[in-house]
């Protein structure tokens, strides 16, 4: 009876000893797992062979100009002072709004419009592509369409895909629907833990500016770092236009 109680502790010991290595090993993955995430972490995403046509991340290497797109799922709480800070430097930039966000804030997306933004799609309920059916990202893809056109009366011809995740799947479709697909050269990264508003704008400050997609999201920091970025970006000469006037479409 005591050796069967002595293999019993042994065998709840080396259980306990794994559930330790896996809980380890499972922390380990998440923190150092690649990032190419907008808002959380996803794989990593491959280029899509053929998709040279639809997918834009920079515009030409020589240009003097640069956009700055924002994707916005929330932060109706931040995007007045932004908005006030882009009307107050006279610059236009980018929104790629999600669907379901843009019918909960009419006003506030009527506001973009009005004071000369573009209005893009960044899909309606910020599904990832590579979880969801053709089927369904189409449905997310039109929806988007038509609650900014219903607020807007614009078209929108530019798919932001949530986290910047995307796959063959994705560009056959908006090949199909005669979309472009948005990503980045530049990302602020600004919904990671830490990101200080000189953070942000070193992580943008230091990659070449000639052409870039800078990526960035209606956060507090990102909000206090913009009237900077905008002063800085602009005194190496390099013009702040939305993504329209980067000559990709």
């Amino acid at each position: 009876m005591m050796k069967w109680k002595k293999w019993m502790f042994l065998i709840a010991g080396m259980l306990a000893v794994l559930f330790g290595i896996y809980q380890i090993s499972t922390f380990l993955v998440i923190l150092f797992e690649p990032i190419e995430s907008t808002c959380g972490k996803v794989k990593e995403v491959t280029a899509v062979k053929g998709e040279e046509d639809i997918v834009m991340r920079s515009g030409p290497a020589e240009s003097q100009k640069l956009t700055l797109t924002c994707n916005v799922d929330w932060g109706e709480d931040v995007l007045p002072g932004m908005l006030d800070t882009l009307k107050e430097k006279k610059v236009k930039i980018t929104f790629f709004v999600c669907g379901r966000w843009a019918e909960k804030n009419p006003s506030l997306l009527r506001r973009m419009f009005v004071e000369g933004h573009e209005i893009q799609s960044h899909g309606y309920s910020h599904k990832l592509s590579t979880k969801i059916s053709k089927e369904m990202e189409k449905e997310e893809i039109e929806k988007t369409a038509d609650a900014i056109l219903r607020y807007t009366g614009e078209n929108t011809i530019v798919y932001a895909p949530p986290s910047g995740d995307y796959d063959s799947e994705t560009v056959d479709l908006c090949r199909e629907m005669k979309y472009k697909i948005s990503l980045w050269s530049s990302d602020t990264i600004d919904w990671k833990p830490g990101s200080t508003k000189d953070i942000i704008k070193e992580r943008i400050l230091k990659k070449s500016l000639s052409g870039a997609i800078v990526l960035m999201h209606p956060k507090p920091e990102t909000a206090k770092a913009l009237p900077e970025l905008i002063d800085e970006i602009q005194q190496k000469n390099i013009q702040i236009v939305p993504l329209r006037e980067l000559g990709l479409y």
